[in-house]
């Protein structure tokens, strides 16, 4: 799709400016090539001709924030999406976690929720799900709803299906779920160890002490200096010897972290060798 040029640089800052003294969303350390993209996209879906009309819309409109947060927020995700990387947390991770006796899993920018869900899965297949606690946090409270619905498409559950069986699963998938017309609604059961909350990775403190923090296909589009940050909000937040996940394209490497933590496999899974 041919997407317009509406958005300058220099609008990016003055917007972003607004909304953190506004309503308090700081996205100034967002990387700004990955906003353009989208600032652009949303004029061109909701016909904004101009970036004064756009400024005057999220300014003037509260309601209007919830679209303008969900368009340059990624939400894109899916059930045991890379299932290699589910399969190292089961074979690699869960049975050292299977050795505490409790369990806090954090899935930090967690979208509609198909992580958290997939988590649950793992747990309940590991027989840990019953000492475990997931807290599935997001900046945006309007896909954090669509998670808490536990509803999905009914068109996705092939390409679940097979990234679970792909991750090592071994059950018929579709007992984790009732179909109903065209949509689903997975087993309340595994909402039973699930919090949905709010939770902003720019400005929020560290809020319990976890054993397995996930933060996938986030950070790269923050920068550099924001990176390090949640880095150390993550290091903060979790018991040495515990595990952070990344997505495929992020890494440690070169941050605070590096000298703390040892990568375990090849699947941007590290653990924490050193207390802070």
């Amino acid at each position: 799709m041919w997407e317009p040029s509406i958005i300058k640089n220099e609008d990016i800052e003055l917007l972003l400016t607004d909304v953190a003294e506004r309503y308090g969303y700081d996205f100034t350390q967002y990387s700004k090539a990955s906003l353009k993209r989208r600032l652009n996209r949303l004029c061109l879906i909701d016909k904004f001709t101009s970036f004064a009309e756009l400024r005057y819309r999220v300014i003037s409109d509260p309601e209007y924030l919830q679209r303008f947060v969900e368009e340059i927020t990624v939400n894109v995700t899916e059930m045991f999406r890379d299932p290699n990387f589910y399969k190292a947390l089961r074979e690699d991770v869960f049975p050292r976690l299977g050795t505490y006796p409790f369990i806090r899993i954090w899935v930090a920018g967690c979208s509609t929720g198909e992580e958290a869900y997939s988590i649950a899965i793992l747990l309940k297949e590991a027989n840990l799900y019953h000492k475990s606690l997931i807290y599935a946090t997001d900046i945006n409270p309007g896909v954090l709803e669509r998670a808490s619905s536990g509803m999905f498409p009914i068109s996705q559950m092939q390409q679940y299906s097979e990234n679970y069986i792909q991750s090592g699963g071994l059950e018929d998938f579709s007992k984790y779920y009732a179909a109903n017309y065209d949509s689903v609604k997975f087993n309340g059961d595994l909402k039973d160890k699930i919090i949905f909350s709010t939770h902003n990775l720019v400005s929020d403190t560290s809020f319990n002490a976890f054993q397995l923090i996930l933060c996938r296909n986030v950070l790269i589009y923050f920068d550099k200096d924001l990176q390090n940050s949640v880095f150390d909000l993550f290091d903060e937040s979790l018991d040495t010897l515990g595990y952070l996940a990344l997505g495929s394209k992020e890494t440690i490497r070169f941050s605070n972290l590096e000298k703390k933590y040892k990568q375990i496999n090849d699947e941007r899974i590290w653990r924490k060798t050193r207390s802070s």
